[in-house]
């Protein structure tokens, strides 16, 4: 006890004699008036704050209505004065208080407005391209200048696990099985023609674009390699605003607009996106060439030549209504539409060693067109204990149609005699969705739980007309079929992220889906039934450091056959190559492993390595019957395919107005399976590197150039060729941050490019040529518009059927 009152007393008395030793300490006043250097007002509510030498904050204060501010209790040195505001350019005063004056009196001072700002100061890296999480990486397009010119199509060639093929496919990690979602959720926008979509809108309507390459178990199971959220431009504050881009192409492509808006009033809140584009094809050549290998040899040459046409729209719309401030209301309705045509005239040559067995001539008119849509309603509940507390109900119909009609017209025969014809195929698929989902958070565990019921109904209405001596067409029974198909998925999911104060945050969860199928082919009398069940587990960490982090993934997926797969319809644009789906298909499931690096500073490196591996993988298997001279390709659950590869995206400012940006990955694989009862072996290297370089020049130019360079497709039958390609960009902001117009060039120095895809069996060798219009000029004018002051609310949960893969 005495020890600490004796403690106490030699506190008390330190503290003291050390307060009458300070010299004139604490009695020191600040004061002074602000004014706006343009107008000549008082300049009210700017933050001042008094910094030591340290950059330490000692004092803070608001200017009043009047411009004023006095801040007293400060010590005598020296200091500096910084003024901030969002209406005002941040200003900085080095002062000195000295000890023997109580007041220091700095008078008027004139700041200026921030719109001025922008016509001095150049903010250089004002935000990262890249952010990576334990299951996902974001590319932020709105920090990219290239989104101001560019397609999202093309922007995904500079997104990390993504790739655009030789014909514009899009593929994450090499793999085609995944699933594009508009903000979070399914969308008609991208189930029946993606790659259309993705061409004709601009990445100037995108916010950003996320690669969720480990789903939770809260995501429907399907989608082997992952899934693409889209993310469009959103409000961030209350009003509106909106952009518009209008594009042209020549001679590959058209003119396209496209563009953005949201609003906001009180609790309603709307936001909508949308575009058009018409697109043409010039005349390109294709050539195949096929030997036999088995015991009647024989070797085919086909030539022909190609041109299309096409039309394309879309919109989309998200509706917010907050009943209270616990209860929300949100929707959608995304619609879109297509049309389009094609010619293709072809030459067939079919000879052996020592005569012609067969040639002709054929030409195809073809004309398409479709239309999708779906609609959704989702309710939000919350809880007034914590705000992150949910309970969501949401419901969602998705529908769409395809129709088909090809005329083939041959001529010039010799040994062939199958009439001309006609193709006619009329699909269409609608889904019904119900789902409840519960978010429960505990301090620093969030556990997630739900309910899922999928009714699908998938139809195809495909017939056969042959040419009768008479010149009419009857339709021939024998290649006519009517296809029904019924899907009944039931799911559960249950998932938990715990997140350490040590910046370690892991996630576990599972997935449980019950399949049933029930396929009625009733042109041939025959039935398909499935039911089976699924458990699904997934498992994600990451760690984040200062300026680095790390993270690991792994999960399991299934690839679910889709309707393009299962549709028996056989088509014979090409007689000699027969090509159609398998209704008997069953799903697949798939392991993926993936361990992340990440590095944040100046610039930002992500690297990730991954292993893939999977049995009975959807493939299409090629068959080629000498008998008919036939060669017959058709999806199949054979096989498997394993691949391991890593994948890098690199971004570094070089100086304040030049940038570098490289990505890329880099995946062997390897590919087994049956054809014509014989064991098949595929293997190699697939690539992808697209690096990318920027330059900012004064009066808002910048140049940009990138080159591409793809390293092919492999499957188990067959592997294209390499090649590079090139882009050049050069836009000028018209009006800062408002309007920019754009000027650009796609591979200037060859007008074409041939595809060369090897394809091969036990008892045949294919080459297949194609040859493609590479060069493209064009330019964009983009406008930003609107003002905005407050966020619309959206749902945290919502329906998400990604258990169909494209």
């Amino acid at each position: 006890m005495e020890r600490k009152i004796i403690l106490t007393l030699i506190i008390f008395f330190i503290g003291f004699f050390a307060a009458v030793a300070q010299p004139a300490t604490g009695i020191h006043t600040l004061k002074g008036s602000l004014i706006d250097s343009i107008s000549g007002k008082e300049a009210a509510f700017v933050t001042v704050a008094v910094k030591n030498a340290n950059k330490e904050v000692l004092k803070t204060q608001l200017s009043k209505i009047d411009g004023s501010f006095l801040i007293d209790q400060l010590v005598a040195g020296r200091f500096s004065v910084t003024f901030a505001s969002v209406e005002y350019k941040t200003k900085t005063l080095e002062i000195s208080i000295d000890p023997n004056n109580p007041i220091l009196d700095l008078g008027r001072i004139h700041i200026s407005p921030a719109s001025h700002q922008l016509k001095d100061v150049s903010i250089v890296a004002a935000r990262p391209l890249i952010k990576q999480e334990a299951d996902r990486i974001t590319y932020d397009l709105q920090a990219d200048p290239d989104s101001k010119s560019y397609s999202v199509l093309e922007m995904m060639r500079k997104v990390p696990f993504l790739s655009v093929d030789a014909d514009d496919n899009v593929q994450l990690n090499g793999n085609s099985a995944y699933r594009i979602f508009i903000n979070g959720k399914p969308s008609s926008l991208m189930e029946r023609n993606p790659k259309d979509v993705l061409k004709s809108m601009p990445a100037s309507s995108i916010q950003k674009i996320e690669v969720i390459t480990t789903p939770s178990s809260k995501y429907d199971a399907e989608g082997l390699a992952g899934i693409i959220n889209i993310i469009t431009n959103k409000a961030v504050e209350n009003g509106y605003n909106g952009n518009v881009n209008f594009s042209e192409r020549y001679p590959l492509g058209g003119p396209s607009i496209g563009g953005s808006f949201t609003t906001k009033s009180g609790k309603l809140g709307i936001s909508a996106f949308g575009g058009a584009s018409l697109s043409n094809t010039p005349s390109t050549g294709i050539t195949i060439s096929r030997v036999s290998t088995d015991a009647s040899p024989s070797n085919l040459f086909q030539s022909a030549d190609r041109e299309s046409d096409g039309k394309n729209a879309y919109l989309g719309t998200e509706l917010s209504y907050e009943i209270d401030s616990l209860n929300l209301l949100s929707g959608q309705l995304n619609l879109n539409g297509s049309s389009g045509s094609g010619k293709f005239f072809q030459r067939s040559l079919l000879e052996n060693n020592t005569e012609l067995l067969q040639q002709y001539n054929l030409l195809t008119n073809n004309d398409n067109s479709g239309r999708g849509a779906d609609a959704a309603i989702n309710y939000q509940k919350g809880f007034r204990r914590n705000k992150n507390q949910l309970l969501t109900f949401s419901y969602r119909y998705y529908g769409f149609t395809n129709d088909d009609t090809s005329d083939q017209l041959f001529s010039n025969r010799t040994n062939y005699d199958l009439p001309d014809f006609q193709q006619v195929n009329e699909s269409m698929m609608n889904e019904h969705t119900a789902q409840l989902d519960y978010v429960h958070p505990v301090k620093n565990l969030t556990i997630e739980a739900g309910i899922k019921g999928i009714f699908r109904t998938n139809e195809s209405d495909f017939k056969y007309y042959s040419r009768t001596p008479s010149d009419d067409y009857a339709i021939d029974t024998s290649k006519t079929n009517t296809f029904n198909n019924t899907q009944t998925i039931l799911a559960a999911y249950n998932t938990y992220q715990y997140n350490l104060k040590n910046n370690w945050s892991f996630k576990v969860g599972i997935r449980l889906e019950q399949t049933i199928v029930d396929a009625d082919f009733v042109t041939t009398e025959s039935k398909v039934k499935q039911n089976y069940f699924s458990f699904v587990p997934s498992v994600s960490l990451s760690k984040r450091f200062k300026t680095t982090g790390i993270s690991f993934g792994w999960n399991q997926r299934i690839q679910r056959p889709g309707i393009n797969q299962l549709n028996p319809f056989v088509d014979r644009t090409n007689p000699t190559f027969e090509n159609t789906g398998n209704p008997d298909l069953r799903p697949t499931k798939g392991n993926s492993i993936r361990f992340g690096f990440d590095w944040n500073k100046k610039g930002s490196l992500n690297m990730n390595l991954m292993y893939n591996w999977i049995r009975g993988l959807i493939f299409q298997v090629s068959e080629y019957d000498s008998q008919t001279n036939i060669t017959r390709t058709r999806y199949e659950n054979t096989g498997g395919a394993k691949a391991l590869g890593g994948n890098i995206n690199f971004n570094y400012p070089m100086s304040k107005t030049w940038n570098l940006s490289l990505n890329g990955n880099l995946m062997h694989g390897w590919a087994d399976g049956i054809s014509n009862g014989k064991p098949i072996r595929n293997q190699g290297f697939m690539y992808r590197f697209n690096l990318t370089t920027g330059l900012r020049l004064d009066n808002g130019w910048r140049l940009s150039g990138s080159a591409y360079l793809n390293g092919g497709e492999l499957t188990i039958q067959q592997q294209s060729n390499t090649y590079l390609g090139t882009a050049f960009n050069v836009n000028k902001d018209i009006v800062k941050d408002k309007l920019t117009f754009s000027a650009f060039t796609n591979n200037p120095f060859n007008r074409y490019r041939v595809n060369v895809t090897n394809r091969f069996g036990p008892n045949f060798n294919q080459v297949n040529n194609s040859q493609q219009n590479f060069r493209t000029v064009g330019g964009s004018l983009s406008y930003k518009f609107g003002k905005m002051k407050e966020s619309i609310k959206k749902n945290k949960r919502g329906i998400s059927n990604d258990d169909v893969s494209n």
